[in-house]
């Protein structure tokens, strides 16, 4: 009887082993289709989502290729990933929660480009693996300046916008992780107005009590992670966040005032939307809006939605 459970013991062990042999040996043959793809197609950039079973070797040999970036999620792999040889200025942190594919193309080009490692006008291979599993499926080519369907319009001027690219990704985080938590509780909806402050300012009103109105600057930076759950409370509050370009919260609760008259928005779009737009319209800003009725992010721009997530 104990020599079948230990047999039985020595085969789940040796099962478990040949999973993860598998698992490497594709995401092995996977990279490397990859980077000739890369190489025929005379591509620009090599976009790789990291997923925990690439091995470190097969990290530092991609990091070898000048062509290629990293996109990961969660402290543990971005700490693994950031030991690494020439790793640290070619890492795009994602926000720390699955996404679908398409997602992760979007947010990763998004983030690549505001931090300058990818161009607009850039073609890029992207190599990703299904929210379900560890193994590398999905080799696409993204030709961005032309990619207008995944983006929604035909090119990401918009980020010229953009002062500082992290108070921009922290903002962006903060968008997709509200409307996760939206999935799991109460749905929440809220726009975020990024720079150009004083004209956004001279074009809203304040709905209730600022909350942010007493807090010193330093205690009320995006940038500071200890801020999460304090916008994460107010969120559930009408109105805007307004955030200066460096990343400091203006104002909560703000009531944006714009002319909408002539704002042209796409069908179904509510009042968040339009208040966005038009805030956008008036001004150099650039705004998020979650929606409370369908987990998405669109980001505003010159009175256009220029990117659904």
């Amino acid at each position: 009887m104990s020599g079948e459970h230990v047999n039985a013991r020595g085969q789940a062990a040796s099962s478990g082993s040949d999973k993860h042999r598998s698992i490497e040996h594709i995401n092995a043959s996977m990279i490397r289709h990859a980077r000739q793809l890369t190489t025929d197609l005379e591509a620009d950039v090599l976009l790789v989502y990291v997923n925990r079973h690439i091995s470190r070797e097969r990290l530092k040999t991609l990091l070898e290729d000048d062509r290629c970036v990293l996109a990961a999620r969660g402290e543990r792999m971005l700490s693994a990933l950031n030991t690494l040889k020439h790793s640290r200025s070619r890492i795009i942190r994602l926000p720390d929660f699955e996404l679908a594919r398409r997602a992760q193309i979007k947010i990763a080009a998004l983030m690549a480009i505001s931090q300058g490692l990818v161009h607009r006008d850039n073609v890029v291979v992207f190599l990703s693996n299904s929210p379900e599993s560890d193994v590398f499926d999905n080799l696409a080519v993204v030709d961005l300046k032309l990619e207008i369907e995944m983006f929604s319009f035909g090119n990401l001027s918009f980020l010229d916008h953009v002062k500082q690219p992290a108070v921009f990704e922290q903002l962006l985080s903060y968008a997709l992780e509200l409307t996760e938590r939206g999935k799991r509780g109460k749905p929440l909806g809220t726009i975020f107005v990024l720079g150009d402050h004083e004209q956004v300012m001279n074009k809203s009103s304040q709905m209730i009590l600022n909350p942010f109105s007493c807090v010193p600057e330093h205690n009320r930076n995006i940038l500071d992670p200890e801020l999460k759950e304090t916008v994460w409370e107010f969120s559930g509050l009408d109105g805007a966040f307004i955030v200066r370009d460096d990343g400091v919260i203006l104002a909560a609760g703000r009531y944006l005032s714009p002319s909408v008259e002539t704002v042209a928005l796409p069908q179904g779009l509510g009042s968040r939307h339009r208040s966005a737009a038009g805030i956008t319209a008036e001004t150099d800003a650039v705004a998020m809006v979650v929606s409370k009725s369908t987990d998405n992010v669109r980001i505003f721009c010159q009175g256009k939605s220029q990117v659904e997530i």
